[in-house]
């Protein structure tokens, strides 16, 4: 067999996949998170999925895992008690950071607190030169002294940095070697080691933050082993990673820095292989769960990944899947603040106490609430029937919201329900139209995808704020992470800053550092489980006009060379790589300079290993015109309306209708609204097209 489970686990629900091709089954599962402990609703999940798909623990071959542990405790700050070794003179490194100051307009902000206090920041004499050759080096005692210091602080985990470490990252790795050998029991990261890329700042915050969760994810992915070992499972336990793939167990437990924000990536991925197969050329993402709602952008059927992102306000230089946060989820709080005005969120209930409707002693009203009390979705059917909501106790949280003044005595329910889902989509949409708006795009053009628990109920609501024409929704929208996790391919991203300029010998040394990178990629796809040699490069630069304070990163025309693919790589003559540049600078920009030097940044390599194909779902044929289960009244638009209810297992390809409708699946809610239209394709996601302007 050839089953994989794929698991992602949010802070509301924990969502699992179970993936059998030779069966063309896809089962989906929701189990209630458990904060103390993820791993507890994981195991619960994994032993109900089994059940559901008919499985036998000897029957999974792989699960992969993604999870939000390690974004959580960087945010939270509450990691472990890390110590930084520094070159002797730059013991302020964190605490300088890029000298900018919070905010321009408040000259009162006060400046976040460094990761690493200043008194367990740690010099030690060793220096590298700009082109790689040693300044300084450590001897014995120097070394001595400073493991003495680090076992003096009584560190969890420390990391190195060494001026220039990432012209020479062995270099830097000795050192870590070095204080290891002194103290043993103490995890050391190596910042070169992890990512070699220029600027000491954003690459010692990465080597911090790698030490700084890595004790707990350490101790979390024990417990995860343990509890799937004890259900029978004995396939390998896979990670998703931040870049959209996965890695092994182990790779994660060496760097875990790369998983933070593996579970958005995983759903994007998932988006990506929906729009090649449907034939879509632009999508835009729409992951609404229980704490808050993403968007990422897929052109032509590949994610974007950005080499620059934020987490917990601290700069992070690894490549991502391009997610941004635009507002509100399920469990955000609706409340009025001081001059009576309706907010939503930032504020969450999370799982526990969670919505007022789920009767566990929650209090204050959530988007959830405001959904049940305008009939979005049914309290009898919500999870399948498994868990039954209290409409009683919402209409009557929301009715005690004082809008209009701080004495007010509340509001009709369904006016406070309705206005919180305005509020939270008026959010939403300008959050949306300005990030595409950075880039260009016009989401006019573009088809939304909609997933996690709450997407397809508010899908529509901002496709019509945005003026989106076009929604799809998958079958499995509301795991759609856990989807994107089973068939996540193994990926690992490597990259060497070169800051050269590029003549002959630039080019000569580009490629000789992506031959580098690509034996790295080699030895680390042999150490992953049951990983062949079957894979794929990509490689890209930054790049810039001599005098630019920024560079653009270039996809470079590499060739596989060599007996194997990863045994050597040559790349095209630097004209190649020049006109490569070129191009792109003139697309972005309008221009391009001919007789300008190029400057050569970062060296970038990819690859990817394919993992799992996920089956072809088989949809039976519909009548054409379903006829509804039932019928209730919505509140859409300001305006009561009856809609017909269409359950989503009934529907067939071809099946088409007419809002205002509601689709009822057992883990979430699609809301078609007057004006709009649904059909299912092939594959049996739900198209909902927009009737009118």
């Amino acid at each position: 067999m050839t089953a994989r489970i794929g698991i992602d686990v949010g802070g509301t629900f924990t969502d699992l996949v179970a993936v059998v091709p030779e069966r063309g089954l896809v089962v989906h599962h929701k189990e209630p998170s458990t904060p103390a402990d993820p791993s507890l609703a994981v195991a619960d999940g994994l032993a109900a999925i089994l059940v559901r798909a008919g499985l036998r623990p000897e029957e999974v071959a792989g699960v992969t895992h993604g999870t939000t542990i390690g974004l959580n405790t960087i945010i939270q700050r509450r990691g472990a008690r890390i110590a930084l070794v520094v070159t002797e003179g730059y013991r302020d490194l964190l605490e300088i950071g890029r000298s900018r100051m919070p905010s321009s307009f408040d000259l009162y902000a006060g400046k976040e607190e460094p990761l690493v206090p200043r008194n367990r920041i740690v010099e030690i004499p060793a220096r590298l030169g700009p082109g790689g050759e040693p300044v300084t080096e450590p001897d014995a005692a120097a070394l001595d002294r400073v493991a003495a210091r680090l076992e003096a602080i009584g560190a969890d985990a420390a990391a190195v940095v060494v001026l220039h470490g990432y012209t020479r990252p062995a270099f830097e790795e000795g050192v870590a070697e070095s204080l290891r050998d002194r103290l043993p029991a103490l995890p050391v990261t190596a910042s070169a080691t992890v990512w070699p890329e220029v600027r000491e700042y954003e690459r010692a915050l990465v080597a911090c933050l790698n030490a700084y969760i890595q004790p707990l994810m350490e101790e979390y992915f024990t417990r995860l082993e343990r509890r799937v070992r004890a259900l029978g499972v004995t396939a390998p336990i896979f990670i998703s990673a931040s870049n959209g793939g996965s890695m092994s167990l182990r790779s994660a437990a060496e760097r875990p820095i790369e998983t933070v924000l593996s579970g958005p990536a995983a759903g994007v991925a998932a988006a990506a292989r929906l729009a090649r197969e449907s034939d879509i050329a632009g999508i835009v993402t729409f992951d609404m769960g229980g704490t808050s709602s993403d968007i990422a952008v897929t052109v032509g059927g590949t994610p974007d990944l950005a080499t620059h992102t934020t987490v917990g306000g601290l700069p992070l230089i690894l490549p991502v899947v391009a997610v941004n946060a635009i507002g509100a989820g399920g469990g955000s709080v609706v409340w009025a603040d001081g001059a009576g005005v309706l907010k939503v969120g930032p504020a969450s209930a999370g799982a526990d106490p969670g919505p007022v409707a789920y009767g566990r002693g929650g209090d204050r009203p959530t988007v959830t609430d405001c959904y049940l009390v305008t009939g979005l979705i049914d309290p009898a059917t919500f999870l399948g029937g498994r868990m039954p909501l209290d409409v009683a106790a919402s209409a009557k949280a929301l009715s005690e919201i004082a809008l209009g003044s701080p004495t007010s005595p509340g509001g009709d329910a369904e006016e406070v329900a309705a206005g919180a889902l305005r509020v939270a989509t008026a959010g939403m949409a300008t959050e949306l139209q300005k990030i595409m708006a950075q880039r260009g795009l016009d989401p006019r053009r573009f088809t939304l995808v909609p997933f996690g628990g709450a997407g397809p109920t508010h899908a529509t609501m901002l496709a019509e704020e945005v003026g989106v024409a076009h929604v799809v929704v998958p079958p499995t929208a509301a795991t759609f992470c856990a989807l994107g996790a089973a068939g996540a391919d193994l990926r690992r991203d490597f990259a060497r800053s070169l800051r050269r300029p590029l003549d002959a010998a630039g080019a000569a040394r580009l490629a000789d550092v992506l031959a580098e990178l690509s034996r790295q990629a080699h030895d680390w796809l042999a150490g992953q489980h049951g990983a062949g040699l079957a894979a794929r490069l990509s490689a890209a630069t930054d790049m810039r006009y001599a005098g630019q304070a920024y560079e653009l990163r270039v996809p470079l025309p590499v060739t596989p060379d060599g007996t194997g693919p990863f045994d050597a790589i040559r790349l095209d003559a630097g004209a190649a790589v020049a006109e490569a540049f070129h191009a792109e600078h003139e697309r972005l920009y309008g221009f391009r300079d001919q007789r300008a030097p190029i400057e050569l940044g970062t060296a970038r390599l990819g690859v990817v290993s394919p993992m799992a194909e996920l089956p072809s779902v088989t949809v039976p044929a519909g009548t054409g015109a379903p006829r509804p289960t039932g019928h209730r009244r919505v509140l859409l638009a300001g305006a009561w309306h009856d809609a017909a209810v269409h359950l989503r297992a009934a529907l067939g390809v071809g099946d088409a209708f007419t809002g205002p409708a509601i689709v009822e699946q057992d883990d979430t809610t699609v809301v078609v609204p007057p004006g709009w239209s649904g059909d299912v394709d092939r594959a049996g996601n739900l198209h909902l097209r927009r009737r009118k302007a």
